[in-house]
C-alpha cells in the first residue's frame, strides 16, 4: 500500500476505559486539533465534546452487526485521510497498543509512507482494578502481572497462550476479551492444574457509573456471571489480588454512584453540569431543552454599551449573561475598563464565579441568589437614591428586580444580553427510560428549561416508577408546579453545585 506527496499525519491516540477524564493531555489537545477522528465503540462519546464543530468524525465499531467495520476498512480509512492532508486522529479505547491493534496500524501507515505518532493511553485492565479497589501487585500477595486477550485472531492457526505457564503463575492474571470464551478459559486453567478455589473477579463497564463487581473463586465465576447478568464490556482478574479489599472500593463509594440524572440546561450548560456529576460518580443524560441567542447586535444593547461609565452600579444576573456581555466587548475591542468607576453587582456566586474569568471581582453578592434577594440586600449595603443602576439579563427575566430597585429612589435601566427559545429534541429514548424506572432524576436550574421539557415530554411523568424531580430554586419550583409537578428537592444554595448537594442529601 503506497501513496506519493504525504501531507497529513495519523495520531493513534489512548481514549483510557471509559471515564472521559482518563484520556492524557496530550489525547485531549489532538483531538482539538483533528480533521479528522476516527472512533472505536469503546472511546466514551463524550470525548468528542473536544473535536471542533468542522472536523469529520467516523465511527468505526468492530464488533458483529450490520455496522461494524473491518480492520481492513479502518486501515484503508486512515491512509486515504492522511493522503489527503488531514491530520486524523486514530480514537481507540483504552491503550491504542494493548489488544488494540495499534501495531497493526502503525505497520500499514509505516508501509504508505505516513507520518505517525502513538499517544499511550490508560490500559483497561490497570483501570478496572483500581476502579474496584484491586491492586494487581502487592508486595505480599503479587510480584508478577500478565496481561493476556481472551479471544485471539480468528485466522491464527495455533494458540499463542501458554495455559501451562498461566496454571501455575504466581501473580495476577488480566484477561481482556474474555467473557465470550469465559468456560473456555476456566476450563484451560483448571485442567492445567489451577485450583478451583482461586479468587477471580469480573468488572464490567469500569469506571463508568454502570460499573460491576463480582467477586468469586474461578470454579464459580461461569455461573456467577449468568445469575448477576454480567455482559461485556469486562475484564477478568484471577488470582489472590481478586480477592480485593472493600475498603479500598473507592469508585462505587462516590455519592452519586450509579445515579441517572437528566439536566435539562442549554447545550454548554448541560456540558458543564454533566461533568460535576460525573465527578460525584453518576451518569448524566444530557437534554437540551434550550438555546441562548445573543442580542448583543441590537440597537439598545450597542447604545447602552457606550455609556456603560455613566452607571453607578451594572448588575450581572446570569452566568450566561456575563459570557455573552464579554464575547461582545472582546468583538467592539473593548475589556472591562468599559465600566470606568461602576461597581459590579452578581446575583450568585456562580455568575460571580464567570465575571472573575474575565478579572473582574464582583463588588457585591447576596447571601441568597434570588432577584427578590439581590434587591432587599443592595439597598442595606448601601444608599440607591438617584442612583443609575443598569440591569444586564435575559429577555424574559420578570421587573422584580427592577421594580424593588425603583422603590429606593434609584434610576433603573435594563438591556436583554440575551433570549431563550426551545430547542426540539428526539425524546423518545427518554421517555421509554422514564417509563422504565431507569431515571433516577429530572435536575430544572431554570423556569425555561422547565417550559422546554415539559413542551416536548408530558406532565404524566408524575406518574412514573422511581423518577425524582430536583429544582434549584423557588423560581423554578413555581414553574414546576404550574404543570402539575411533586417537587422532591429544592437547592438551598441556588447553585448547580448546590442543586448536586440536594440530591446527595436524599442518600445521607
Amino acid at each position: 500500500m503506497t501513496t506519493s506527496k504525504i501531507k497529513g499525519k495519523v495520531y493513534l491516540v489512548g481514549a483510557g476505559p471509559g471515564e472521559p477524564g482518563l484520556i492524557t493531555v496530550r489525547g485531549a489537545e489532538l483531538l482539538k486539533l483533528a480533521d479528522c477522528v476516527i472512533c472505536d465503540k469503546l472511546a466514551n462519546p463524550a470525548l468528542l465534546n473536544y473535536v471542533r464543530p468542522a472536523a469529520e468524525i467516523i465511527n468505526a465499531p468492530k464488533r458483529t452487526g450490520k455496522r461494524s467495520v473491518t480492520q481492513e476498512e479502518i486501515n484503508k480509512l486512515l491512509v486515504e485521510k492522511a493522503s489527503k492532508g488531514q491530520i486524523v486522529v486514530r480514537l481507540k479505547g483504552g491503550d491504542p497498543c494493548i489488544f488494540g491493534r495499534g501495531g497493526e496500524e502503525a505497520a500499514i501507515l509505516a508501509q504508505a509512507g505516513i507520518d505517525f505518532e502513538i499517544v499511550p493511553g490508560i490500559t483497561a485492565g490497570i483501570a478496572a482494578a483500581e476502579y474496584a479497589g484491586i491492586m494487581l501487585t502487592d508486595r505480599n500477595y503479587s510480584s508478577e502481572v500478565i496481561f493476556a486477550t481472551g479471544h485471539e485472531a480468528d485466522r491464527k492457526k495455533k494458540c499463542g497462550i501458554d495455559w501451562q505457564l498461566l496454571a501455575k503463575f504466581n501473580g495476577t492474571i488480566v484477561f481482556y476479551m474474555a467473557m465470550e470464551n469465559l468456560k473456555f478459559i476456566v476450563g484451560e486453567l483448571i485442567k492445567n492444574g489451577m485450583a478451583e478455589d482461586m479468587p477471580a473477579a469480573v468488572i464490567a463497564d469500569a469506571t463508568l457509573p454502570g460499573q460491576k463487581i463480582l467477586q468469586t473463586s474461578l470454579k464459580k465465576i461461569c455461573k456467577e456471571c449468568i445469575k448477576n447478568e454480567i455482559e461485556p464490556p469486562a475484564i477478568i482478574i484471577i488470582g489472590q489480588a481478586a480477592k480485593g479489599n472493600s475498603k479500598l472500593n473507592w469508585f462505587t463509594k462516590k455519592p452519586l454512584f450509579g445515579k441517572n440524572i437528566v439536566v435539562t440546561r442549554d447545550e454548554k450548560g448541560n456540558a458543564e453540569f454533566a461533568a460535576k456529576i460525573i465527578q460525584r460518580g453518576g451518569n448524566a443524560i444530557e437534554l437540551a431543552t434550550i438555546k441562548i441567542k445573543p442580542l448583543t447586535q441590537t440597537n439598545q444593547f450597542l447604545k447602552i454599551s457606550a455609556k456603560l461609565a455613566e452607571f453607578n452600579w451594572v448588575i450581572f444576573t446570569s452566568s450566561n449573561g456575563v459570557s455573552i456581555f464579554f464575547d461582545a466587548l472582546r468583538e467592539m475591542g473593548k475589556d472591562g475598563r468599559v465600566f470606568g468607576s461602576a461597581k459590579i453587582a452578581a446575583i450568585g456566586s456562580e455568575t460571580a464565579a464567570k465575571l472573575s474569568e474575565f478579572g473582574i471581582r464582583a463588588d457585591f453578592v447576596p447571601s441568597v441568589f434570588t432577584s427578590e434577594d439581590l434587591g432587599k440586600e443592595l439597598k442595606e449595603y448601601t444608599n440607591l437614591r438617584e442612583k443609575k443602576i443598569l440591569l444586564l439579563r435575559s429577555e424574559i427575566a420578570s421587573d422584580e428586580l427592577n421594580k424593588l430597585l425603583t422603590q429606593t429612589g434609584a434610576e433603573v435601566q435594563s438591556a436583554a444580553l440575551y433570549e431563550i427559545v426551545t430547542q426540539k429534541n428526539k425524546c423518545e429514548r427518554l421517555k421509554e427510560q422514564i417509563s422504565k424506572g431507569i431515571i433516577d432524576w429530572l435536575t430544572f436550574a431554570s423556569p425555561s428549561s422547565v417550559k422546554g421539557f415539559f413542551e416536548q415530554i408530558s406532565s404524566d411523568i408524575k406518574k412514573a416508577n422511581n423518577v425524582r424531580i430536583a429544582s434549584i430554586g423557588p423560581i423554578t419550583s413555581q414553574e414546576l408546579k404550574k404543570f402539575g409537578i411533586k417537587i422532591d428537592v429544592e437547592a438551598d444554595e441556588h447553585t448547580i453545585d448546590g442543586l448536586l448537594a440536594a440530591i446527595e442529601g436524599m442518600y445521607r
